[in-house]
C-alpha cells in the first residue's frame, strides 16, 4: 500500500487538511459562537427547560465535539480508502 505518485500524496494531504479546516470551523462556531457570541440570541429559546445559550455552553458543545470526533474517524476512513492507504 502507499501512494503511487507524489501528486497522489499531495492530493491526500490537501483533502485531509481541508477536512480538518472544516471541522475546526465548526468547532469554533459551536464553542465560541454558540457559547459566547450568540448566547443572548440563543437564550430566547429553551431546550430541556434550559436556555439554549446556557445549554450550549454547558452541554451542547461537548456533544458537538464528540460528534465531530466520530465524523472525523468516518471521513478519514473514507479518504484513506479513496487514496488506497487504508489499513485493510
Amino acid at each position: 500500500m502507499g501512494f503511487k505518485t507524489q501528486l497522489d500524496k499531495q492530493a491526500y494531504w490537501r483533502t485531509t487538511l481541508l477536512l480538518l479546516l472544516k471541522l475546526l470551523v465548526i468547532w469554533f462556531i459551536v464553542s465560541f459562537g454558540c457559547g459566547i457570541l450568540f448566547v443572548e440570541q440563543l437564550n430566547q429559546f429553551q431546550l430541556f427547560g434550559f436556555k439554549l445559550g446556557f445549554w450550549f455552553a454547558q452541554q451542547g458543545a461537548i456533544y458537538s465535539f464528540v460528534l465531530l470526533i466520530f465524523y472525523y474517524v468516518y471521513a478519514m476512513n473514507k479518504i484513506d480508502q479513496r487514496f488506497g492507504v487504508d489499513e485493510e
